[in-house]
């Protein structure tokens, strides 16, 4: 997940001066100086966001937003982009989608939000794809529409069981928005951007702020006793519980959305419409099915799986039916967690099937994700 430190130039985001005078370990990731732990350690960040609330700064992220001269031309030209259903997206709500290619490679996958007031939509893509994201996009983009970028806006992460109660005591707001809502509002008289969401399979929200004032907001809300600082490596981890995917890991322009099984983020009118890139092939694969899937793995013993791992249907065979994408311990169940790509026939859940680690078969069990179940505040069922 992290890179090492280099002499490469690295970027920084409006919060390093902070992560340094906490002490945090800074790494290489993505082009930015980022703190991949505190003085804690990653197990005990993990754990903290599970029980309590931590703040990640997320500002490597890209913050973009696609306007035109009315919502319905924006989200049209969108929609020629990404299979996610643009036109029928309520105001003030927030969708998971991804870039493909014309034959269904993912090229990124991304957030995609329509304000309550305004006539286009904002999006959130991975930091180490912006260049060829804002690329893609902007080369196909109709007259009229234009894509902008807000490298002057930075991204805080609020995530756990206590966000809500964290974020509550600085704005009435707050407490009565519902998972991928999106609101304005007005933090310690800062105007920002918050959408409940986030990255960790737990409650949160995700607080898109002027750089300007970043350091101000990630000060106000860490003077909570109930918040800690959570750096990249518990991140990491939380996500790979919560069965979420990793761009360049678990998902790239070598895998499908079905593949991946992200069938959930297609909407049915797009399944059936078709009209974006990769659009046979995705179709396609939701009838036919595709011929490998991503899946959860439970190693029987104490070692973890790491990625790029082979996976084969027996302690012997010669031929691989897949391989580990992401891998590691996950803090939350105390044991090894993983996933990967398998083929169909080998993707039940309860499937025994056995990953080559430091030449050796290890057995692992496919098994349903996430592995800690998530907590995001839907709203409630009607009776």
């Amino acid at each position: 997940m992290t890179q090492s430190r280099s002499t490469e130039t690295l970027d920084r985001t409006p919060l390093y001066a902070a992560h340094v005078a906490a002490g945090a370990r800074m790494v290489a990731f993505a082009g930015y100086d980022m703190p991949v732990q505190y003085a804690d350690g990653v197990l005990k960040e993990h754990l903290h966001v599970r029980a309590h609330a931590g703040l990640f700064d997320v500002s490597h992220m890209g913050q973009a937003s696609l306007t035109g001269p009315d919502y319905e031309t924006a989200a049209r030209a969108f929609e020629a982009l990404v299979p996610a259903d643009v036109l029928g997206l309520m105001p003030g709500r927030q969708r998971y989608s991804q870039l493909l290619t014309d034959d269904g490679g993912i090229i990124d996958d991304l957030m995609f939000a329509r304000p309550a007031n305004g006539e286009g939509l904002s999006l959130v893509v991975n930091a180490s794809r912006k260049p060829v994201d804002y690329a893609h996009i902007e080369a196909r983009l109709p007259k009229g529409v234009t894509l902008k970028r807000h490298d002057d806006r930075a991204l805080i992460a609020l995530q756990g069981p206590e966000a809500e109660g964290v974020l509550s005591a600085h704005v009435s707001g707050a407490a009565g928005m519902e998972f991928m809502q999106v609101a304005e509002l007005e933090i310690a008289g800062v105007k920002t951007t918050v959408s409940r969401s986030g990255y960790t399979g737990e409650d949160g929200y995700e607080i898109s702020v002027p750089a300007r004032h970043a350091e101000k907001l990630w000060s106000l809300l860490l003077a909570d006793r109930r918040v800690a600082p959570i750096g990249l490596g518990a991140r990491d981890s939380l996500r790979l519980e919560a069965g979420l995917c990793l761009y360049g890991n678990d998902i790239s322009t070598t895998t499908t959305p079905i593949e991946a099984a992200l069938a959930w983020s297609i909407q049915k009118r797009r399944r059936e419409e078709g009209g974006f890139p990769g659009a046979a092939v995705v179709q396609r694969e939701l009838a036919q099915g595709p011929l490998r899937r991503r899946v959860g793995l439970l190693p029987n013993g104490p070692a973890p799986v790491r990625a790029g791992a082979g996976l084969y249907d027996s302690d012997s065979a010669a031929k691989a039916i897949g391989y580990v994408t992401s891998g590691s311990v996950g803090p939350t169940l105390g044991r090894p967690v993983a996933m990967g790509y398998v083929a169909i026939p080998f993707a039940k859940d309860g499937t025994e099937i056995f990953a080559e680690v430091r030449g050796k078969r290890l057995p692992v069990t496919v098994a349903p994700m996430p592995f800690v179940p998530a907590r995001f505040k839907r709203k409630a069922a009607s009776s």
